[in-house]
């Protein structure tokens, strides 16, 4: 009798990252694949490769990588970046993209202004090549520090739903995350089965960032102890949040489809009656529906806010005399026959405190 058989090393993992790939278009349009250097990044790029050239499809894997000139290596980063993509036949494009100081409008910190600017560059590059989807190497790992973080930080349940695997990044074209199920040590072994190398960023184990103090200090020190299986309870988590968050928003819609109408100048009604007696936050989810289905502008928009719609629902139901201003300019008011309209903004200067 023969043995089982065996397959290479890192079958495994393309055939997660196949799995993970939508099943019909991804190879019509170019795929654009963004690519720091580090371990994760790399991994992805060579398993895209190697799944493309499956499919007959290499040529059309795209590299972005951003060049920001944050730290001293940063230029052997590009070079390192440009030799892979050299190596593994697929093209490159990269841009410096200066961030004109350390804080940005705002006090928006270094970090944050650099992802901005990275991200709307990779939505310019994604446009201008023609690329439908744009995929990122988000790990489990990041999941779980991204869940923890936001705990911590504060958040609602759709915030500890945490990273989507595929959401809309800008028109036209998707952002992916096919490794998000998969933990980092995972690609790690990936690469050095192969034999490559990937570059070290030393800012990501500075346990002055939340980020970098959550990866290195925190979940390492729980998964020794008592909580073995802490990253894997997170990633959970944030699964089962992510579904009652949709559930919720499903609910909300369905709600708001019902009992508001629109008029021809863009205002607003709500029934209050008909909505009376609902759980506050469900009602409060009709209202952040609402208000994506108008493109009235969220930002802003608090819970706070959002409770202050609530009460005005109330007071509507009880034919109370009351209005609200709220940012972007959006006015509610009560009428006589407990009927909510909501006036949209004509400026975004008219945001209430």
């Amino acid at each position: 009798m023969t043995g089982p058989v065996h397959k290479p090393p890192d079958d495994d993992l393309l055939e997660t990252l196949a799995a993970a790939l939508p099943k019909q278009g991804l190879w019509d349009w170019p795929v654009l694949v963004g690519v720091s250097g580090g371990a994760d990044s790399v991994a992805l790029l060579v398993a895209l490769t190697a799944v493309a050239s499956r499919r007959g499809a290499s040529g059309r894997i795209l590299v972005a990588h951003a060049h920001h000139g944050l730290r001293p290596e940063a230029d052997d980063d590009l070079r390192f970046v440009a030799t892979l993509a050299a190596d593994l036949g697929v093209e490159i494009v990269t841009e410096r993209l200066g961030l004109g100081g350390a804080m940005g409008n705002g006090g928006e910190g270094l970090e944050a202004r650099a992802r901005r600017l990275r991200y709307g560059w990779l939505g310019r590059m994604a446009h201008e090549r023609g690329a439908r989807h744009l995929l990122v190497a988000h790990t489990a790992d990041d999941q779980a520090e991204t869940i923890l973080h936001r705990a911590l930080r504060g958040t609602g349940v759709a915030g500890l739903a945490g990273m989507k695997s595929a959401r809309r990044f800008i028109d036209g074209v998707a952002l992916l995350r096919p490794f998000l199920g998969v933990r980092r040590a995972r690609l790690r072994r990936f690469l050095v089965e192969r034999g490559l190398s990937w570059r070290e960023d030393a800012s990501n184990a500075d346990p002055r960032f939340a980020r970098a103090f959550l990866r290195h200090e925190v979940l390492p020190r729980v998964e020794a102890g008592a909580w073995p299986t802490a990253t894997e309870a997170l990633v959970r988590l944030g699964q089962q949040a992510g579904l009652v968050s949709a559930a919720l928003e499903s609910a909300a819609g369905v709600l708001l489809d019902h009992h508001s109408r629109r008029t021809v100048d863009g205002v607003v009604s709500l029934d209050a009656a008909a909505l009376a007696g609902l759980d506050p936050h469900l009602l409060a989810a009709v209202f952040v529906a609402l208000w994506r289905r108008e493109g009235w502008p969220e930002r802003d928009m608090t819970a706070a806010h959002y409770a202050r719609l609530v009460a005005l629902l109330a007071a509507a139901e009880r034919r109370e005399e009351a209005a609200i201003c709220l940012p972007g300019g959006v006015r509610g008011s009560v009428t006589p026959s407990g009927i909510i309209e909501l006036h949209p903004g004509v400026s975004r200067g008219e945001d209430a405190p």
